[in-house]
């Protein structure tokens, strides 16, 4: 392999460029290995989209089968842990090797998905979405970081087309299978199928994927780990979801119960920058990664590209199941117009870029066809008819495809290829703290505007800090009229200031969108990552 000792050089954007040391080399000629090494990447991302989207779908029905009230929190405890632990485990990647952290992610999802099938209380359910998330964010950062160890990014454009069918697939499937066993009153498979489908992963992981990793005794590499950043992080980020959370459901946002660990939360965060930039000899998240303004921008995409992604996923079942008195299963299928439309769009951007090696002109149509979406979106009441609104989610899911499997092209292409690996973790933290904000932006502005939409006597019936949503959905079928229609219209009109809060941030990415500049694309990776040949694995193989 022909290698490239100075090709590793960072762009600066104003035609300056540093360079690093690392040795680069030309991809390998992909063998079998590398082909079912790509196979278990694909079903762990398929894994993590059949776990979001299905549950999601279901959970109405869970949230009323364990008689709770926290409905926010299981779905934000996923991607709460999630994203707390997204730089942990980038961390750990780097000291103990790909394969290692890949499967303990698996084997934490798999665990987390038993608890929440085993669950009997919300409060238990939420516990096992935080156990899945953490191995969720494993997932999530390990597949790309494993994918820029093996293609090089002018390369990568038809492989991430490649996940994006599998993320697809899982997103098309996930809401059916989810709504499907929730009807029927097993909701608790939604969970368990995870498990076998975790362990074919795991099998694929451990008999294939032989990448090298770097020498050192497990002490050595434990004393590395900057342990109190970590900590740090993750009680200022949980600090910050708890105010988002509660605010406008539980407690006023002026109430203490907001103010505190919201303040905290964020003030946390600030003090956790000034540390990581000051302190630790290996912090978990380089800032100099934001450096450039393409790769600022590539990082502003992924946050909002991740608010509207959850926002359709989560409250575009909500609108079929309220205002169209759609089952849990026909809701699932009623959102195959986003599911399908990510994939070919997916496909297509990525096919584009490997064969243009321009990434701009792709990003810039993603964010005009989202904001065309949302904006329809906007338009519905509970009488619009079901194919207006499908066939809008096909505008918006082909900028979504676009984006899920084109945002970090101007993340990466500034940066050197031996800072993949930090770039992509913090792109993945980007994604899942953005999916927190979704969750609980479109949740508070739902649960808010019903408050001020739905009848008083009606309203009267549910205590203060219930998540009325969720528990209005199964009563709608005994409603009698004039109540049911009114109940509905107000599920249109709140739901319909969601969709419009999402114009916004559409148009935040859209205008962070404009700050990419054009640059090439690596042709190389780096030697230090690359699958082991013969000499290496018995000894630096893991």
């Amino acid at each position: 392999m022909e290698e490239h000792p100075l090709a590793n050089s960072t762009h600066l954007g104003n035609g300056e460029q540093s360079v690093t040391h690392a040795v680069l080399v030309d991809a390998p000629k992909r063998d079998w290995r590398f082909w079912f090494s790509f196979l278990a990447i694909c079903i762990s991302v398929f894994i993590a989209a059949l776990e979001l989207t299905g549950v999601s779908t279901a959970l109405p029905i869970i949230v009323d089968d364990l008689k709770g009230t926290e409905f926010l929190w299981a779905g934000s405890a996923y991607a709460l842990a999630a994203t707390a632990f997204i730089p942990f485990n980038g961390g750990l990647a780097e000291l103990f090797g790909r394969r290692l952290v890949l499967l303990w992610s698996l084997l934490i999802f798999a665990g987390g998905s038993a608890l929440c099938g085993a669950a009997n209380s919300l409060n238990f359910l939420i516990a096992g979405r935080a156990v899945q998330g953490m191995g969720g964010g494993g997932l999530a950062s390990l597949t790309q970081i494993i994918l820029s160890d093996l293609v090089p990014l002018h390369d990568r454009g038809k492989f991430n087309g490649l996940i994006a069918m599998s993320y697809g697939i899982a997103s098309g499937v996930g809401p059916v299978i989810g709504g499907s066993l929730a009807q029927q009153g097993q909701w608790r498979w939604l969970f368990y199928l995870n498990i076998p489908i975790c362990g074919f992963a795991a099998v694929l992981v451990f008999a294939f994927l032989r990448l090298r990793v770097p020498p050192g005794t497990f002490w050595e590499k434990t004393k590395r780990i900057d342990w109190l950043g970590n900590l740090f992080f993750v009680a200022c980020t949980t600090s910050c979801v708890i105010g988002l959370t509660w605010g406008g459901i539980q407690f006023s946002w002026g109430a203490a119960q907001i103010l505190v660990p919201l303040l905290f939360g964020l003030i946390g965060l600030g003090c956790f920058i000034v540390y990581e930039s000051k302190v630790p000899t290996n912090p978990i998240i380089s800032f100099t990664l934001m450096s450039t303004r393409t790769g600022f921008s590539g990082y502003l995409q992924t946050f909002f590209t991740s608010i509207v992604l959850l926002a359709v996923i989560y409250y575009l079942p909500v609108y079929f199941q309220a205002c169209k008195g759609a089952s849990p299963i026909a809701s699932g299928v009623d959102v195959f117009g986003t599911a399908f439309s990510i994939v070919p769009a997916g496909i297509l951007s990525g096919l584009s870029i490997a064969k243009t090696k321009q990434y701009r002109p792709q990003l810039w149509l993603a964010w005009v066809l989202i904001i065309i979406e949302m904006g329809l979106l906007s338009t519905l009441n509970a009488d619009s008819s079901r194919a207006s609104a499908i066939g809008f989610q096909v505008i918006g899911g082909c900028g979504m495809g676009i984006l899920v499997t084109s945002a970090y092209f101007p993340v990466l292409a500034p940066l050197p290829v031996s800072k993949n690996a930090n770039a992509i973790a913090f792109f993945m933290f980007c994604r899942n703290f953005a999916q927190i904000w979704g969750v609980t932006i479109g949740g508070t502005v739902l649960q808010n505007m019903l408050r001020l939409r739905l009848p008083d006597k009606f309203l009267a019936s549910f205590p203060q800090g219930t998540a009325i949503a969720y528990k209005v959905i199964p009563l709608l079928s005994n409603l009698e009229e004039p109540l049911k229609t009114e109940v509905r219209d107000a599920f249109a009109s709140s739901l319909r200031v969601v969709w419009q809060v999402m114009i916004g941030v559409g148009a935040l990415g859209l205008l962070a969108s404009l700050a990419m500049e054009h640059l090439p694309l690596h042709t190389s990776i780096d030697e230090k990552w690359g699958i082991a040949d013969s000499e290496h694995k018995q000894n630096n193989t893991l």
